[in-house]
């Protein structure tokens, strides 16, 4: 069976699906890929079944694939049919107030990390700093102290993987370190490797209603330590997010109240989106339907749907029994309560083929039309397998324990999680998500930039006769079509994108899903540069007024907004009043009469590059380069490029800020050496820089707004940043 896949699909197949060599090159094809994937993951029937029709189930399980109606997550489609074999996505794992719990799930981390998967814990049970520790005399140093080494052990860990290591790690309200928490992200060099959010109650919402103070409480011996406005520390929470886009919050009590298990206790954590709340060692697989591939006739195909809800449902639940779990109790918890989480992409371009606009009553209805569909049967689906394979073994004290409700193989079966990488595959919008762009600017393996343009938009501006090279090139400046002349306003109202969205209609669309959802929904709430902390204010308690279980936020530019642009103390103006003063003008530090440093020769183009890289106390301050040989208009440029890199550098800019800007540059002469293009003088002092660093291409910031891998655009969407141009996923 043929299958349609995009150049940019293809692309990202490559780069992170595919099996390899030992040179990195592709030993299967896409093709493979998902016989690899359905042969593995159908295989499962037989060990409930040994007269189970296992290829009529393959063949289902391949045609689910191959029509790109539905893809599992990103490990399943790595490492099914593979020595690996690891085919979840996400994990919780506990964390008690004790040396041996916090380094036992370090342990665990590090073993969840090699094997594909992302990680989420609740630090609240940890006792905070200067707590007294009675076993020593001394005193503790508190959660954030530990998140610091969970951090470093994800950076040392990741090198190499295949899909990078994430954390999202939780603190509760009450908890005595929560102000230190709330702040721990605004400085952008720390933390790299965690998502943060804060749990709140519905006490603390309370108090915030009411004007009131609420307990701070020591996890240690229960007790109250002081009170504090709940006025105070939202303020922070909403101005930290305001200022880096984090810490989330996620609602701890709407959380619990549909938890399905209670009896084996309560949830505290996440995974690193924030979309699948979790017990201890539970984990999840997640698998999501193309909405997009929904529509026929202009009208959902409720058939299709309720089938492809079928197989989906089959297909996740198979995956908890092959599944090669990196825990024995991630493995014994998963399969007490085998959840499953099956959600959804492509809805914002559903809604463009329905001729919905997003940001509509009409949109909001049909998210809760087509989710409650999707429930409903999937419950149906799950019910049915539990009458040939048995019931959950956590059935007994769940909320399914109930004479309706018979039989039920899986706790839960629903999450809307970011489809970042699957949904380019897909050929679809990402998650439930607006569309990011109408056109963006893809770089291509040899640095060519190539302008993508949304299909539909495509096909309805070549059907109206206003589709050019040129128009295509010009959305893609902003991404936007809404101040562009010459398009129709009916096509601008169906092609809003995530920027041009009223904040408050992201939050309406995800409570429109999550009220149908068993899990949780991942989702960002865009805010333009020019946002209030009131903006953001309004989105929080409008979510926790709506009923979502947890939000997180991005104003436009803020995580790009480094100190080192406007100067400590008046960032530390800019936290405290919401407004930045005019920049004052910044004076390069003397170059120190004695520096340190190497010199490395690198191939180009032009000749042999001899790249100086010298540094001080205070880091690189100078940057030298000359080639083999002398004279020439290319050796002046060389040196003067070498002069502003040096004088960029004494002056307080980020090593990371320059990489970006001289990264990719082009000229006629592009040559290979050791396997990388150097595409240009400039491309080469990246690459020696980089080397120098050690900043691999997989670590330059996200924060920058561009991708570390291709240098296309990064897309903040589901608690996350994807680049639909390579695949790239900073929270995998």
């Amino acid at each position: 069976m043929s299958i349609s896949l995009s150049p940019n699909a293809l692309v990202v197949l490559e780069r992170r699906y595919l099996k390899k060599d030992r040179r990195g090159k592709p030993t299967e094809r896409p093709e493979d890929l998902f016989k690899r994937v359905a042969r593995s993951i159908a295989a499962a029937d037989a060990e409930f079944d040994p007269k189970a029709d296992v290829e009529k189930t393959e063949e289902d399980f391949h045609k689910l694939m191959t029509s790109l109606v539905f893809l599992p997550n990103s490990p399943t489609l790595m490492n099914a049919g593979r020595r690996l074999g690891q085919l979840a996505a996400c994990f919780v794992l506990p964390i008690d107030d004790s040396i041996e719990s916090i380094f036992e799930a370090l342990k665990h981390t590090a073993m969840i990390h090699k094997s594909g998967g992302g990680t989420g814990f609740s630090f609240s049970r940890v006792r905070p700093e200067n707590d007294l520790v009675s076993s020593t005399q001394r005193i503790s140093t508190g959660p954030i102290s530990f998140m610091t080494v969970f951090d470093v052990a994800t950076e040392t860990v990741k090198q190499g993987g295949t899909r990078r290591g994430a954390n999202m790690g939780i603190l509760r309200v009450d908890h005595p370190d929560i102000e230190a928490f709330i702040q721990s992200k605004t400085d952008l060099a720390k933390l790299n490797n965690f998502n943060i959010s804060v749990a709140l109650t519905s006490s603390f919402m309370k108090a915030l209603t009411a004007g009131k103070d609420y307990d701070i409480v020591n996890p240690r011996n229960h007790k109250v330590m002081r009170q504090v406005s709940a006025r105070a520390i939202f303020d922070r929470i909403v101005r930290a997010a305001w200022q880096s886009g984090e810490p989330g919050i996620i609602f701890l009590d709407h959380i619990n109240r549909a938890n399905p298990t209670p009896e084996l206790g309560e949830i505290e954590a996440t995974n690193p989106c924030g979309e699948q709340p979790l017990l201890p060692y539970e984990s999840c697989n997640l698998g999501s339907i193309n909405l997009s591939e929904m529509i026929s006739g202009g009208k959902l195909n409720k058939t299709k749907l309720r089938q492809t809800i079928r197989s989906a449902v089959h297909f996740l639940d198979n995956v908890i029994e092959i599944n090669k779990y990196p825990l024995s109790e991630i493995e014994a918890v998963s399969k007490k309560t085998r959840k499953i989480g099956l959600g959804v992409m492509g809805f914002a371009d559903m809604l463009i083929r329905l001729g919905i606009p997003y940001d509509s009553k009409r949109a909001v209805r049909q998210a809760e039309q087509v989710m409650t569909f999707i429930l409903r049967e999937a419950r149906k689906a799950s019910s049915e397998l539990a009458k040939k394979r048995g019931n959950f073994p956590a059935y007994k004290g769940s909320i399914f324990d109930d004479p309706k409700t018979p039989h039920m193989r899986n706790a839960t079966v629903t999450t809307v999680a970011p489809t970042g990488t699957i949904s380019i595959i897909a050929g679809c919008s990402s998650g439930v998500e607006p569309i990011f762009a109408v056109a963006y600017e893809r770089r291509v393996l040899d640095g060519e930039a190539l302008f993508e343009m949304h299909p539909l938009f495509e096909n309805l501006a070549n059907q109206n006769g206003f589709y050019s090279n040129e128009l295509a090139e010009q959305i893609a400046e902003t991404g936007s079509i809404q101040q562009i002349k010459g398009i129709p306003d009916k096509i601008k109202r169906l092609f809003v994108t995530a920027h041009d969205i009223a904040p408050e209609w992201h939050i309406r669309i995800q409570a429109a899903f999550q009220k149908y959802t068993d899990n949780a929904v991942s989702k960002t709430v865009n805010f333009p540069h020019d946002a209030t902390p009131e903006d953001i204010e309004k989105v929080y308690r409008l979510a926790y007024e709506t009923g979502c279980k947890g939000v997180t936020i991005y104003r436009y530019g803020s995580r790009d907004r480094q100190v080192l642009n406007i100067g400590r103390e008046q960032a530390q103006q800019a936290g405290e009043t919401g407004t930045i003063p005019d920049r004052p003008r910044i004076v390069p530090r003397v170059r120190p009469v004695r520096t340190r440093g190497v010199t490395e020769r690198i191939n180009t183009g032009c000749g042999k590059l001899y790249v100086t890289i010298n540094e001080d106390d205070q880091g690189i301050c100078e940057v030298f380069a000359q080639m083999g040989k002398t004279g020439g208009c290319a050796s002046s440029q060389i040196e003067a490029a070498g002069r502003l890199i040096s004088l960029a550098l004494r002056s307080g800019v980020k090593v990371e800020a320059i990489l970006k800007q001289i990264t990719g540059i082009r000229c006629p002469s592009p040559i290979w050496q050791n396997g990388k293009m150097i595409l240009s003088c400039p491309d080469g002092i990246a690459q020696v820089i980089r080397n120098y660093t050690r900043i691999s291409s997989t670590e330059m910031p996200a924060m920058m707004g561009a991708c570390p891998d291709c240098g296309g655009s990064l897309e903040h969407e589901g608690g996350c940043l994807v680049c639909r141009s390579c695949g790239f996923s900073k929270c995998s």
